[in-house]
């Protein structure tokens, strides 16, 4: 069955997401970015994938085109999931998330096995007790400080719409939710294939060794549940992935979409 490609805002709640789906025959892959990214950092792993996919993206909550709201928890934005999929007719779908996204796609494929081909975690959702007092200061220091550029920076679409304080307890949350006694049940319940593209090197307001401390949990994630792997590791850091090892990032989809059809990777 051919879908027809669609772009617009879908009302949801208070807001309205900005939704694009290319419309196609293929599986449909829905992409879930990065905290304060919009749908367009993933350009390059559609182009690699090519039109034979049904690609899906949204902009969150207050992100890109999106309208604000008066909720951006993490729970609002798993529950979005299932309005975008909803309001696109689509039963089943082939989660990729990246960051911020990787977490909201791993609490989905393991709430919706039965509608979830599988899953591709893009550097995020790696269970690990970062989140300390000090690292919780550091984070609203950090927006603190940038929060004079955040009005300056949101017309290029690179801040979203939510303020200094918001967008601090938004990274918080995140921390709380990646601990291991959160994270860990959520990771073993999940019976999709499942894969992992992990960056390595820092991300923005990391220090030193403390993301290649988190990524390394990965080995017990793996060891636990046979259904999740790790596809591959790249040179590029947390925030160029989705631009410069956009090819990993593509063949892992084309390796679990081959799982669901019974076949081998194309």
């Amino acid at each position: 069955m051919t879908h027809t490609k669609w772009t617009g805002m879908l009302p949801v709640d208070d807001t309205a997401l900005a939704v694009t789906d290319t419309g196609g025959p293929g599986t449909p892959v829905l992409y879930l970015n990065g905290h304060t990214a919009t749908q367009g950092y993933w350009r390059h792993v559609i182009a690699e994938l090519g039109t034979e996919w049904r690609h899906i993206t949204y902009d969150m909550r207050a992100r890109g085109k999106s309208k604000r709201s008066a909720d951006y928890s993490f729970e609002t934005n798993v529950r979005d999931v299932d309005a975008v999929l909803a309001a696109r007719g689509v039963e089943r779908a082939l989660l990729v998330g990246w960051s911020y996204g990787a977490f909201v796609a791993a609490h989905w494929a393991s709430r919706n096995p039965a509608r979830t081909v599988g899953a591709i975690l893009v550097d995020g959702a790696q269970p690990y007790d970062w989140l300390t007092e000090a690292i919780e200061q550091r984070i609203r220091k950090l927006f603190r400080r940038m929060s004079p550029l955040l009005p300056l920076l949101r017309p290029t679409g690179l801040t979203p719409r939510m303020s200094a304080e918001q967008i601090a307890d938004s990274n918080i949350e995140v921390g709380k939710i990646a601990r291991e006694r959160e994270l860990g049940p959520v990771l073993d319940n999940i019976t999709v294939p499942t894969r992992y593209v992990v960056a390595s090197g820092a991300s923005l307001g990391s220090k030193g060794d403390e993301q290649e401390l988190i990524r390394a949990s990965l080995t017990q994630v793996v060891e636990r549940n046979p259904n999740i792997k790790i596809s591959a590791k790249v040179p590029s850091n947390h925030g160029a992935i989705l631009r410069k090892d956009f090819r990993a990032i593509a063949d892992a989809v084309r390796e679990v979409a081959a799982l669901d059809r019974g076949g081998s990777p194309r």
